[in-house]
């Protein structure tokens, strides 16, 4: 899995580059915990759901169907009733996809089940540069843990930069209409 880091990350560039008008702290924070939501199927370990079962970790959560219900969810309750539903709807939805998209580029694990329910096979992309990350947070405070923040920077952080500043300059007012 890509590391919560860098899942944040790819859900604020989306933010940035496609929703500038809907960026708050609030709409950060909420499509951060959208991007990340998938990952709390590692809480089924606790209760014995093996890895490998559609339910564990990267099965269901890790889904097509899954991002489009959790975010449809998650924009529902905060934001049904206002003008930006839509845009925010639509956020939410990204925000929560990206986090198979980004595990299916990792190295590791066993690939997502992107396609459940129609699909119990777990994929990954033909390239895969994303160093996995540890699932503990005593993996993560270790040599390998900044060989992950490393590769994130490089293969989400750089890309998620370049996408919000062309999204920025695409933007930009045409100074020489005046």
């Amino acid at each position: 899995m890509a590391s919560i880091f860098g899942h944040v990350a790819a859900s604020a560039a989306l933010g940035y580059s496609a929703f500038p008008k809907q960026v708050r702290t609030a709409t950060i924070l909420l499509t951060g915990f959208c991007a990340f939501a998938p990952d709390l199927d590692v809480l089924g370990f606790r209760f014995g759901i093996p890895y490998e079962s559609e339910w564990g970790h990267r099965g269901w959560t890790h889904s097509l169907v899954f991002a489009l219900v959790f975010g449809s969810l998650m924009a529902w309750v905060f934001f049904r009733g206002k003008e930006d539903f839509r845009k925010m709807l639509l956020w939410c939805v990204l925000s929560t996809l990206s986090h198979p998209v980004l595990d299916m580029f990792t190295n590791g694990g066993r690939g997502c089940a992107f396609w459940w329910p129609f699909s119990p096979e777990r994929i990954f992309f033909p390239f895969r540069p994303i160093q996995v990350s540890p699932m503990s947070v005593s993996g993560f405070i270790s040599e390998w843990g900044l060989i992950v923040l490393a590769s994130e920077a490089v293969w989400i952080g750089l890309p998620a930069l370049a996408v919000v500043l062309i999204a920025r300059w695409v933007r930009r007012p045409d100074e020489t209409s005046a």
